[in-house]
């Protein structure tokens, strides 16, 4: 039920859905009321460009990323690097029978780089599927392929398929943790999701190094910004701001711990 809950909270929190939820009623409402129906279709339209602009992106980006950190230690030789879900695209890797990634494949990059480089004993894949057919594609599955692919021996890559978010991937996870008796690791996801990811961790009593990564804030200057509506600003808003919904319901539900 929560999952549907959140497929639908998602839709809600789109400023796309406000714009043109502003613009419809407007629509409807010109012939009854003029002057509300003309605030509503301006106020569409305000948010439609203010959230599709790069100022406006680039700040809710900033903002949700202020807190992540990185506290992983060079010097360490962890028993484990725990990567994080999210950085496949399931419907086109089942389409084309290959790995499809999307922005957030840093995050097996990353962790590839830490075996790779002998910097971590083991890697935990931790990533199921939203989708209940037995055929989906399980993204756990789908990454330790790939490593086997890059190199990596199968040994060395422990996977988690079950979870379907991250409170989830924090349970799960520490099931698996606790079996194998890992004491030193790492958590590696996108920045944006770092806070949340982490909260969840220490919430079920585990508390790991972290290593952000697919930072996506700016650092151009606001005066070089601009405010020419953009397909891709709207999209990076309304993942942000999906994320930052994705804070306040996991602190109120008690899924995440400082």
């Amino acid at each position: 039920m929560f999952l549907f809950l959140s497929k639908v909270l998602d839709l809600f929190l789109a400023p796309l859905t406000w714009a043109l939820g502003g613009l419809l009623a407007g629509t409807v409402l010109a012939r009854r009321w003029p002057r509300g129906a003309r605030a509503l279709l301006g106020l569409g339209l305000a948010v439609l460009l203010a959230f599709s602009s790069e100022p406006v992106s680039a700040w809710l980006t900033r903002a949700t990323e202020a807190s992540a950190v990185s506290t992983w230690r060079e010097e360490v030789v962890y028993d484990a690097v725990i990567v994080l879900g999210g950085g496949l695209d399931p419907s086109a890797s089942e389409r084309t029978g290959q790995p499809e990634y999307n922005a957030a494949v840093e995050r097996v990059l990353r962790g590839f780089e830490l075996l790779r480089a002998g910097r971590a004993r083991q890697v935990l894949l931790s990533g199921g599927s939203l989708d209940p057919r037995p055929e989906a594609v399980v993204e756990a599955d789908v990454l330790s392929r790939q490593l086997q692919d890059w190199g990596i021996a199968p040994e060395r890559i422990v996977t988690e398929g079950r979870s379907r978010n991250t409170r989830e991937n924090a349970l799960e996870s520490a099931r698996i943790i606790r079996e194998r008796g890992w004491h030193s690791l790492l958590l590696v996801t996108s920045a944006a999701h770092m806070p949340r990811a982490a909260g969840c961790f220490a919430a079920v009593g585990l508390h790991p190094d972290t290593l952000v990564v697919d930072v996506r804030a700016s650092n151009t200057p606001w005066s070089r910004m601009s405010w020419l509506p953009r397909a891709g600003a709207l999209s990076q808003s309304t993942e942000v701001l999906r994320e930052l919904a994705g804070r306040w319901v996991y602190r109120v539900r008690g899924w995440t711990a400082p």
